[in-house]
């Protein structure tokens, strides 16, 4: 039940979608296929490229790297995902503006965006000694002591997975409304007209959309990261983010992730990245964790279809048939603030604006002890949802719902 809000939230929005076009002027849309193969185009786009280097290691540079894996990625994908279409924004060593490669994420119809780039630091300056200096002072020199600086890579290293953040929810849902005809799959004249900016159905469906959306972006950028996790490369989380290079995600009309496969700035993580080792693991990582996204929402789906003697039980007892058979109580929700090593008490300040039930559970993580704060007890995903808005507002970045 951990994840079933984003199936829920996902195949909820399709049918809404689908009985508000239906309502307002009958279009033909396709359901049945969306429901049987719920992820039919992946979009891969390898960072800059051509005339844009991206970050430079010693030896090496981003571009070469992220082509390599975007590569490495796409023949994994078409080797063991034959039903799935692999769309690549670019497959050689050229430039294509931002927006350009939106365009042509949209235009394939894509229901997943990869954006593949690596990770930068400045060097490290530290004082190696000193030297005497002489300056004049009046008539007399006065000498004073000088730092000598060397300058030393960096050692930052591991991974990181972004989507888009929050902050940027207006700019994704304008992609959505600009690529309705796309994300609706519906006769393209017909729903020109429907998408009316002054109409209220019209904010509700891609708001409720764009929520879709994000929920499942965030499902995915954490699975990739367990997935590196799991080969023994340091992770450094699933998040979001709003600084320079991340305006694609919101601009694509479609779940959508940043993936940091390392610095090519240390030494010991530019010759990971630039091995054939390095990079076969690294797509395999990225590639297990969209499996494992599409057979759980495979799996949700085909239970959405076809369901159990329980299930319907529950929805005859919602649409008033059955009266007297009670439904199964749903699990409560609550919302996973954040994962530390650090140890607040309930009602510390960092909590303040957050009105309920703080709670905190011991887990191990890489062999370290750390702490998992969760808020709330929810009865519907719904209140769930609305209260996780609310604490990435508050600065609880990564904050997402699940299952108390």
């Amino acid at each position: 039940m951990r994840w079933n809000r984003f199936w829920i939230l996902g195949l909820g929005t399709l049918f809404t979608c689908t009985f508000f076009i239906q309502a307002k002027n009958n279009p033909v849309a396709r359901v049945a296929p969306e429901q049987e193969n719920p992820i039919r185009t992946i979009v891969i786009d390898a960072g800059h490229g051509g005339e844009d280097p991206g970050a430079k290691g010693s030896y090496s540079t981003e571009k070469q790297v992220t082509l390599a894996v975007a590569l490495r990625l796409g023949k994994i994908l078409e080797e063991n995902m034959p039903d799935v279409k692999v769309v690549y924004t670019r497959k050689v060593d050229r430039f294509d503006h931002p927006t350009k490669k939106a365009q042509m994420a949209n235009d394939a119809k894509g229901d997943l965006f990869i954006s593949i780039h690596c990770n930068s630091t400045g060097k490290i300056r530290k004082v190696t000694g000193y030297k005497t200096v002489y300056h004049k002072k009046g008539k007399r020199k006065v000498a004073t002591k000088q730092a000598i600086y060397a300058y030393y890579p960096s050692n930052a290293k591991g991974t990181e997975t972004y989507i888009w953040a929050t902050s940027k929810n207006s700019a994704k849902m304008e992609s959505l409304k600009q690529n309705s005809v796309i994300v609706l799959d519906a006769n393209s004249e017909e729903t020109k007209q429907l998408m009316d900016d002054t109409d209220p159905e019209t904010f509700i469906l891609l708001n409720t959309l764009r929520n879709a959306y994000f929920d499942q972006s965030l499902r995915l950028s954490t699975l990739i990261e367990d997935e590196f996790t799991k080969a023994g490369r340091i992770s450094r989380g699933a998040r979001q983010r709003n600084e320079k290079g991340i305006w694609v995600l919101s601009a694509t009309a479609m779940p959508s992730v940043l993936v940091e496969l390392g610095f090519i700035s240390n030494p010991e993580e530019e010759d990971y990245l630039n091995s054939g080792d390095g990079q076969q693991e690294l797509a395999t990582g990225i590639y297990k964790a969209i499996k494992r996204y599409r057979d759980e929402l495979q799996r949700f789906t085909n239970s959405r279809n076809t369901p159990s003697g329980n299930e319907t039980t529950r929805l005859r007892s919602r649409s008033g048939n059955n009266k007297n058979t009670p439904a199964p109580a749903a699990d409560p929700y609550c919302v996973q603030l954040m994962v530390t090593d650090k140890i607040y008490k309930p009602g510390a300040s960092i909590f303040r604006k957050l009105h309920g039930n703080i709670n905190r559970e011991q887990i191990v993580m890489n062999k370290k002890k750390m702490n998992k704060y969760t808020w709330g007890h929810f009865k519907t995903d719904q209140q769930a949802s609305t209260a996780a808005r609310k604490a990435r507002r508050l600065g609880f970045k990564d904050a997402f719902v699940t299952t108390c």
